[in-house]
């Protein structure tokens, strides 16, 4: 069996607790880079995505001048809210995967928020 390094021990033990308390609502995914931020909206159940948004969608690229900020990861959170209220998903859990919950994490989340999702 290959050992896992710690960001992934810290991802599965942040995953595993969100699926036990999650119940039937669909899962934020954020997922950051040194370049640029993605967040999926995830139904576990079905194994689909409902909605996706990241900072390098084309209406998001001509917005920001780099993927790698804050102000970056806001816009990514309002475009990933407005996605999700159209497809009718208003409560998600939020996984912030191997990621502490500060800077860009933390300002997808709050956009996201504003944008209409509730957890």
């Amino acid at each position: 069996m290959a050992q896992k390094n710690n960001s992934q021990r810290r991802s599965h033990r942040t995953r595993s607790r969100i699926r036990q308390r999650a119940g039937d609502r669909p899962r934020l995914s954020v997922h950051r880079t040194g370049k640029h931020i993605y967040a999926q909206i995830i139904d576990d159940k079905a194994g689909k995505t409902l909605a996706a948004a990241s900072s390098l969608d084309k209406d998001l690229r001509s917005q920001l001048k780099t993927g790698a900020s804050v102000d970056a990861a806001g816009q990514v959170g309002k475009t990933v809210a407005e996605r999700a209220v159209a497809q009718g998903v208003k409560e998600v859990v939020f996984d912030r995967g191997s990621f502490r919950y500060h800077g860009r994490v933390k300002a997808l989340a709050d956009a996201a928020r504003e944008g209409g999702l509730s957890f």
